[in-house]
């Protein structure tokens, strides 16, 4: 049941994912979480470098799909000036939002990876729906209510990763 919370891949940040290697891999689609994976939770727009972030991830071909437990409202203002396709009270980690973004996209499983900050949402629903995960470094420290909570749980599982061997890497904040 907890290999269900781990990633097929850890890394610092979206900046650190070369969409070369992900066409290498057959990558077509990315289904990305929104706040503390591409900007700060309380950050409203996309920052110049998100920005260019999703104009390389479309030279390269990759489609990129926002999928967010926030609201419209939220979602749209970001997504919109990107011309992003998002999902907005997507109720992850149900599977329900992802195969929506894969079929929205056109593309095979296998052909699509997850990429979130959470395990308990991004790395667990995209396992859960049988995709590639790739975990990132939260962007800031603090969280939402909801998040905090899921934070404290997200440390314990990754201690007990830590101490099985099934990890290596350290997140901020893991103790």
């Amino acid at each position: 049941m907890l290999n269900n919370f781990l990633p097929n891949e850890h890394v610092p940040s979206v900046f650190d994912i070369d969409p070369g290697e992900l066409k290498q891999k057959g990558v077509k689609g990315v289904i990305t979480d929104l706040d503390n994976t591409l900007v700060a939770w309380d950050v409203k727009d996309a920052t110049e470098d998100i920005k260019e972030w999703f104009k390389i991830m479309n030279d390269h071909g990759i489609q990129v799909t926002i999928a967010s437990n926030n609201k419209e409202t939220r979602v749209k203002l970001f997504s919109e000036p990107l011309e992003a396709s998002f999902i907005y009270s997507a109720r992850k980690p149900l599977s329900k939002a992802f195969k929506k973004a894969q079929k929205q996209m056109k593309l095979d499983k296998d052909e699509v990876v997850v990429i979130g900050d959470q395990l308990l949402t991004d790395v667990l629903g995209g396992n859960m729906a049988g995709f590639h995960t790739i975990l990132v470094v939260p962007i800031v420290e603090t969280d939402g209510f909801i998040t905090r909570f899921n934070r404290k749980i997200e440390r314990r599982i990754l201690n007990w990763m830590r101490k099985k061997g099934k990890i290596s890497w350290e997140r901020r904040n893991d103790s």
